[in-house]
């Protein structure tokens, strides 16, 4: 398995990412929609998710990366009931249909993640204790 070493190649990220561009394209982006509450709103907390798994990811360490984990799970269920944009026909339901499906697997990558950090006794990376590099000066430089 490859080491993850940016928050980028987090399969989690990636299908949040997914999700907050779809939104953008049928609904944020959609000048016939004139509901500004419900696009910020939407905008926000599809972002939301995205943004709290790499903020924790960037963090380090594993009890703050679960602690932002929890909040991404927060606003993916904020997104998943923005149903207003089904109900007043801002977006189609096989479209609809298809922000659920992906939106519950994230959910579900969010739990697996979470458990899986609770599992690991890897505290993060913050936690690496490196060996110090010795201090070089001018004089042993010249040497």
């Amino acid at each position: 398995m490859a080491t993850i070493t940016r928050f980028e190649d987090l399969n989690i990220w990636k299908e949040a990412r997914i999700q907050a561009q779809g939104i953008y394209a049928q609904i944020i982006n959609n000048q016939n929609i004139q509901d500004y509450p419900l696009k910020n709103q939407i905008n926000g907390s599809s972002g939301s998710v995205m943004d709290n798994i790499a903020e924790g990811y960037d963090r380090k360490g594993n009890k703050e990366f679960k602690q932002f984990l929890a909040i991404a799970f927060g606003s993916n269920g904020e997104v998943k009931s923005q149903y207003r944009s089904l109900y007043r026909c801002y977006i189609n339901q096989k479209d609809f249909d298809e922000f659920i499906k992906r939106n519950e697997n994230i959910s579900k990558m969010l739990t697996g993640f979470i458990k899986y950090l609770n599992r690991t006794e890897f505290k993060g990376t913050k936690f690496i204790i490196e060996e110090p590099i010795a201090e070089y000066t001018s004089t042993n430089l010249e040497h």
